[in-house]
Protein backbone atom coordinates (compact mmCIF):
# COMPACT_ATOMS: atom_id res chain seq x y z
CA UNK A 1 0.00 0.00 0.00
CA UNK A 2 1.01 3.74 -0.88
CA UNK A 3 -0.78 6.64 0.30
CA UNK A 4 0.13 10.85 0.00
CA UNK A 5 -2.03 12.12 2.98
CA UNK A 6 -1.95 15.42 4.75
CA UNK A 7 -2.06 15.15 8.69
CA UNK A 8 -6.05 16.06 8.79
CA UNK A 9 -6.59 12.88 6.62
CA UNK A 10 -4.42 10.52 9.11
CA UNK A 11 -7.36 9.25 10.74
CA UNK A 12 -8.66 8.07 7.66
CA UNK A 13 -5.01 6.61 6.91
CA UNK A 14 -4.89 4.48 9.60
CA UNK A 15 -8.02 2.56 9.02
CA UNK A 16 -6.77 2.46 5.82
CA UNK A 17 -3.92 0.42 6.90
CA UNK A 18 -5.45 -1.47 9.31
CA UNK A 19 -8.16 -2.49 7.09
CA UNK A 20 -4.87 -4.18 4.88
CA UNK A 21 -4.73 -6.59 7.68
CA UNK A 22 -0.99 -5.65 8.43
CA UNK A 23 1.29 -8.13 10.93
CA UNK A 24 0.53 -7.26 14.08
CA UNK A 25 4.37 -6.46 14.89
CA UNK A 26 4.97 -3.09 13.08
CA UNK A 27 7.96 -1.27 12.19
CA UNK A 28 7.97 2.42 12.03
CA UNK A 29 10.76 4.54 9.34
CA UNK A 30 11.28 7.63 8.95
CA UNK A 31 13.21 10.85 10.24
CA UNK A 32 12.47 12.34 13.55
CA UNK A 33 9.64 15.04 13.50
CA UNK A 34 8.26 13.32 9.58
CA UNK A 35 5.19 12.14 12.02
CA UNK A 36 5.84 8.52 13.61
CA UNK A 37 4.19 8.45 16.97
CA UNK A 38 0.81 10.79 15.11
CA UNK A 39 0.46 8.22 13.03
CA UNK A 40 0.37 5.17 15.90
CA UNK A 41 -1.80 7.29 18.14
CA UNK A 42 -4.08 7.52 15.17
CA UNK A 43 -3.67 3.94 14.79
CA UNK A 44 -4.26 2.93 18.35
CA UNK A 45 -7.63 5.14 18.53
CA UNK A 46 -8.51 3.23 15.50
CA UNK A 47 -8.31 -0.27 17.15
CA UNK A 48 -10.14 1.44 20.31
CA UNK A 49 -7.21 3.01 22.36
CA UNK A 50 -9.64 4.88 24.85
CA UNK A 51 -6.37 6.19 26.89
CA UNK A 52 -4.57 9.54 26.36
CA UNK A 53 -1.46 8.24 23.90
CA UNK A 54 2.10 9.85 23.92
CA UNK A 55 5.76 9.06 22.98
CA UNK A 56 7.25 6.21 25.17
CA UNK A 57 11.07 8.01 24.61
CA UNK A 58 12.02 7.82 28.28
CA UNK A 59 9.83 4.69 29.36
CA UNK A 60 10.86 2.22 25.92
CA UNK A 61 7.17 1.10 25.68
CA UNK A 62 3.72 2.15 26.41
CA UNK A 63 0.52 -0.07 27.27
CA UNK A 64 -2.93 0.74 26.13
CA UNK A 65 -5.82 -1.98 26.54
CA UNK A 66 -8.26 -1.73 23.57
CA UNK A 67 -11.95 -3.54 24.00
CA UNK A 68 -10.97 -6.93 22.51
CA UNK A 69 -9.16 -7.60 26.37
CA UNK A 70 -5.87 -7.12 24.61
CA UNK A 71 -3.05 -4.34 24.13
CA UNK A 72 -1.39 -1.91 22.18
CA UNK A 73 2.43 -1.66 22.44
CA UNK A 74 3.85 1.27 21.78
CA UNK A 75 8.02 1.29 21.51
CA UNK A 76 10.37 4.04 21.25
CA UNK A 77 13.74 2.20 21.29
CA UNK A 78 15.58 5.01 20.36
CA UNK A 79 17.51 5.56 23.22
CA UNK A 80 18.64 1.97 23.90
CA UNK A 81 22.10 1.30 23.84
CA UNK A 82 22.51 -2.67 22.51
CA UNK A 83 20.09 -5.43 22.35
CA UNK A 84 20.88 -6.34 25.40
CA UNK A 85 18.79 -3.81 27.16
CA UNK A 86 15.77 -4.57 24.84
CA UNK A 87 15.83 -8.22 26.40
CA UNK A 88 16.55 -7.27 29.71
CA UNK A 89 13.23 -5.58 29.64
CA UNK A 90 11.54 -8.62 28.31
CA UNK A 91 10.91 -7.18 24.40
CA UNK A 92 10.79 -10.61 23.05
CA UNK A 93 7.68 -11.37 25.17
CA UNK A 94 6.19 -8.47 24.02
CA UNK A 95 6.51 -8.78 20.56
CA UNK A 96 5.25 -12.39 20.79
CA UNK A 97 2.13 -11.86 23.01
CA UNK A 98 0.00 -11.79 19.60
CA UNK A 99 -0.68 -8.78 20.50
CA UNK A 100 -0.34 -5.23 18.13
CA UNK A 101 3.27 -3.82 18.77
CA UNK A 102 3.96 -0.67 17.14
CA UNK A 103 8.24 -0.34 16.75
CA UNK A 104 10.25 3.14 16.24
CA UNK A 105 13.30 3.05 15.38
CA UNK A 106 13.91 -0.77 15.18
CA UNK A 107 16.95 -0.70 13.40
CA UNK A 108 18.36 -0.63 16.70
CA UNK A 109 17.18 -3.95 17.65
CA UNK A 110 17.10 -5.72 13.94
CA UNK A 111 18.23 -8.93 15.65
CA UNK A 112 14.82 -9.42 17.85
CA UNK A 113 12.45 -8.08 15.24
CA UNK A 114 10.12 -10.89 15.11
CA UNK A 115 10.27 -12.84 11.28
CA UNK A 116 6.47 -12.03 10.51
CA UNK A 117 6.64 -8.24 10.72
CA UNK A 118 4.88 -5.09 8.62
CA UNK A 119 7.08 -2.32 7.71
CA UNK A 120 5.49 1.69 7.51
CA UNK A 121 8.09 4.04 5.86
CA UNK A 122 7.14 7.61 6.49
CA UNK A 123 8.83 10.81 4.47
CA UNK A 124 7.76 14.21 4.01
CA UNK A 125 6.53 15.36 0.33
CA UNK A 126 7.64 18.93 -1.08
CA UNK A 127 4.21 20.15 -0.50
CA UNK A 128 4.11 19.16 3.36
CA UNK A 129 2.22 15.57 3.13
CA UNK A 130 3.26 12.52 4.15
CA UNK A 131 4.31 9.64 1.58
CA UNK A 132 3.30 6.33 3.44
CA UNK A 133 4.42 2.87 2.07
CA UNK A 134 3.09 -0.34 3.92
CA UNK A 135 5.19 -3.59 3.70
Amino acid sequence: MEIIFSIDEINDVARKIIDENPNKVILFHGQMGVGKTTLIKALALTLGVNDPTSSPTFSLVNEYKIATNNFVFHFDVYRLQSETEALDMGIDEYFYSGNWCFIEWADKIPNLIPKDHSTIHLSLTVDGKRYLRLT
